[in-house]
This record gives structure tokens, sequence and C-alpha cells, in this order.
């Protein structure tokens, strides 16, 4: 059995492998620190579009350029294990640039996932992947489920109710 956590190289070479097979491509990424109902939604429609699943997750440093330096709460091997976790991931990459472009270049998924908290023209890597003939979902949030909300509540010493 394959490890879930892989390096970007070997998932690359993975992909030629997978393709061949006819199997479909799937990549999503993000911080997904504190996982929560929002993110397994996310991750279970992903999965559903085709049969391999990549989640490309930010490094600690990508985290903390993006969301400041109280983050990430969890650090990226406890996220990556977490995710792993999930029957909907297939294989979990780590990777330190602030975006993931050079990965989603690299891995060429078929289908590109995003939440719908972006429009296709802020989703990175979307006009590489429209290019050759892949296709960009936008799978609409969970209401109220963000983990920069539950860090504020829990700030506020507020609980999931309040």
């Amino acid at each position: 059995m394959v490890p879930k956590l892989q390096t970007p190289q070997h998932l690359a070479a993975l992909r030629d492998s997978f393709t061949t097979t006819g199997r479909k491509l799937v990549f999503t990424n993000g911080c997904f620190d504190l996982l929560h109902p929002g993110h397994v939604t996310l991750l279970a429609e992903a999965k559903r579009l085709g049969d391999v699943l990549i989640v490309g997750l930010n490094s600690d440093a990508s985290v903390r350029r993006l969301k400041g330096d109280s983050r990430p709460i969890l650090g990226a091997s406890d996220r990556a294990q977490v995710l792993g976790g999930l029957d909907a991931v297939d294989f979990v990459t780590v990777f330190e640039d602030d975006t993931p472009e050079r990965l989603i270049e690299l891995i060429r998924p078929h289908v590109l996932v995003k939440g719908g908290d972006y429009d296709e023209s802020t989703v990175v890597g979307a006009p590489f992947v429209r290019a050759y003939g892949g296709e960009v979902v936008l799978v609409p949030l969970v209401d109220g489920r963000s983990t920069t909300s539950m860090v504020s509540r829990m700030k506020e010493g507020r609980g999931a109710g309040s």
C-alpha cells in the first residue's frame, strides 16, 4: 500500500500510471487548519468528481504568510495525518509556496476543485487546467463553517452554538 503523504514529484510520476489506466485525477488545496464540516464536505464532493483525490497542503511557513503569525494551529504533519485519515482523500502533499500553481503544473489534474468562496477567475491554476482540457469545479460552502470563524469564537470564549 502506498502511503497517503507523498512528495509532489512522486505524485507526478503516479499521475502517468493513473491516466494510462483511465483514472480521473482530482486536485484541491488549502491550509486545512482545524478540519471542520466545510472541509469534509469539500473533500467528499471533490472525490465524487473523479477516482483519485490529491490534496495540496500549505506548509506551516506558507500558512503563516497567508494567515498571520498565530497560524497554523496544527503543524503540517498533524494536518496531513488528519486529512489522510479521511476516506475521500487518496494522497496529501505539502507545498512551500503561497499558491499551489507549481504543484498544479506538475500534477496536471483532470479536475481542479475549490470552495464556493472563489470564482473561477480567482482560482490559482484554473487557466492552466482549462488550457489542456481540464475542468474547474467550485463546491458550495457550508454556511458558517470556516477555521477563521472557529478561531475567533475560541478567542472570544464562545462555543459552537454561539
